[in-house]
């Protein structure tokens, strides 16, 4: 038996409700993770059912904030698809010269492990700790973002990398925080995280930037909606800028817009005067 009354009527709400205000299409097939995500708000704020908790969002604009937070899904690691890294790093190095800070956008920030992968390889390929980068790393999810900011981990988040970046790029925590890393100041130096809803008119980034990171958050849009949010990055890019999406995305519909040059890495299309 479930604790509050549920229907399908409740679950359409909700998809209509996380479309309009942040885009995101949630697959007929999510009701159970509706359903146990909101029930949680329900608890915390004393609610009886959806009902309540529909009229409460209507009153009260700051539990929208809390009602994404909710139902977006925050999977990431550090150096998640290496080989953008490799491709990001060599990218970098071509530009090295030119005198300017590098200007990255790590649209998905999620907990910060890939934007803290981003410094980790603009630091490597530059060789400095301290290199001439700016990094943006912004999220909808405002609940991750404190925890990106933090920059703490549980071991484990740090398992599976090499021995010299964990001794490069993370001291180990002692006492009360025995069991987890934090990252360096230098990473947390080079990126300023903010949040940004991808559906907002202004972003305030401007234009120029080298590089986009924006990997597994297309697949939350629909195809008008993805078209609408890849035009408007990719006018941020420069020329011969990078666009990195995720394994399983694919911009076919898009050609006028991007052309693939590696394996889910586009470049913008250059139109002729």
């Amino acid at each position: 038996m479930r604790e509050f009354h549920y229907t399908q009527d409740d679950f359409q709400r909700v998809r209509n409700l996380l479309y309009q205000r942040a885009g995101i299409n949630l697959s007929a097939s999510k009701d159970q993770m509706v359903y146990s995500r909101l029930a949680r708000r329900l608890r915390s704020l004393r609610l009886r059912s959806f009902t309540e908790y529909f009229s409460y969002l209507d009153r009260y604009e700051g539990e929208w904030q809390q009602f994404i937070n909710a139902l977006t899904t925050n999977l990431t690691s550090f150096f998640r698809e290496r080989h953008h890294f490799d491709m990001l790093a060599a990218h970098v190095r071509k530009h090295a010269h030119e005198r300017r800070p590098l200007r990255i956008w790590c649209s998905a920030s999620s907990t910060g492990e890939e934007p803290y992968s981003l410094a980790m390889t603009m630091i490597e390929a530059l060789g400095s700790l301290t290199p001439a980068v700016e990094i943006i790393a912004s999220d909808i999810d405002t609940g991750v973002l404190t925890t990106a900011r933090a920059g703490v981990y549980p071991d484990q988040r740090v398992e599976q990398l090499e021995l010299a970046r964990k001794k490069n790029f993370f001291l180990r925590g002692k006492g009360a925080q025995l069991g987890h890393v934090r990252v360096r100041q230098e990473l947390q130096a080079l990126i300023e995280f903010r949040q940004i809803n991808l559906l907002d008119a202004d972003w305030g980034i401007a234009p120029g930037l080298d590089v986009i990171f924006c990997r597994n958050v297309m697949i939350y849009f629909d195809k008008p909606t993805q078209s609408k949010i890849l035009e408007r990055m990719i006018r941020l890019l420069r020329p011969d800028g990078l666009f990195f999406a995720g394994h399983s995305e694919s911009f076919v519909h898009a050609t006028h817009l991007v052309k693939l040059i590696e394996r889910t890495v586009y470049r913008p299309v250059v139109k002729a005067h």
